[in-house]
């Protein structure tokens, strides 16, 4: 499973491409306990957070078995939306940030880092639905992006994770994983999905050019794949 943690590193650079460009995703998690299996996620998060059926620490693997759920999950919601208005050019994430009141400023300046760095995704806030939620609590394994089971995606955020840690790179970190993109904790600061790895020291929140290249390759290709296979479906 994914996380920010500074413990194991991303696997091998080619099978992170396939994640990639096969629409998988690793669950995205920023927490500061030992790696977790999805056998290990029974423990509920506080407040009102869905059972998670795929969460990850701040510290683990990107190649869980839950790690193609979460984002499959958000590429879905959104690829349904295009097919429905193939008039809509600009590809458009909703999230819906009620459920954790506490890092509005966070989320917002999340939305606003990634909105600035690339072109062919957007991230916009909503009072309704979406595509993913983010929720916050305490969990002793920090936050993580995960999903409900039920096919929706969210994001949890940590009270303590958020106070140690740099709380605009976490939420930017988690968001970075509903774009799609997996953790690579031995990079440098300068590298948002390196996470937790660099320490708290590192106050970094803006993706380095590699990663942003790769989500805008992402959105402009594989939900193109994605709203085809809607398409057949439908």
């Amino acid at each position: 499973m994914a996380s920010f943690g500074n413990s194991t590193g991303s696997k091998s650079t080619r099978r992170l491409l396939g994640l990639a460009l096969g629409l998988g995703l690793a669950t995205a998690a920023l927490g500061t306990a030992s790696p977790v299996s999805a056998q290990d996620t029974a423990t509920a998060p506080a407040r009102t957070a869905p059972a998670r059926t795929a969460a990850a620490g701040y510290v683990g693997s990107a190649e869980d078995a839950g790690a193609k759920a979460f984002f499959d999950a958000v590429v879905k919601s959104v690829a349904k939306r295009q097919a429905e208005q193939p008039s809509l050019k600009a590809v458009t994430v909703y999230y819906n940030a009620s459920q954790a009141p506490s890092f509005r400023t966070q989320i917002s300046s999340s939305a606003s880092i990634w909105n600035s760095s690339v072109s062919n995704v957007k991230l916009q806030a909503t009072s309704s639905g979406g595509d993913f939620a983010y929720y916050e609590g305490s969990d002793s394994r920090g936050s993580y992006a995960s999903t409900d089971g039920h096919g929706r995606g969210y994001i949890f955020l940590d009270y303590a994770q958020n106070q140690q840690y740099d709380s605009i790179r976490v939420t930017a970190h988690e968001t970075g994983h509903v774009l799609g993109l997996p953790d690579h904790y031995s990079g440098p600061c300068s590298e948002l999905m390196s996470g937790g790895g660099p320490g708290p020291s590192c106050t970094n929140r803006y993706p380095n050019a590699t990663e942003r290249s790769r989500v805008n390759q992402l959105w402009a290709y594989g939900l193109a794949k994605a709203i085809a296979q809607v398409d057949k479906a439908g």
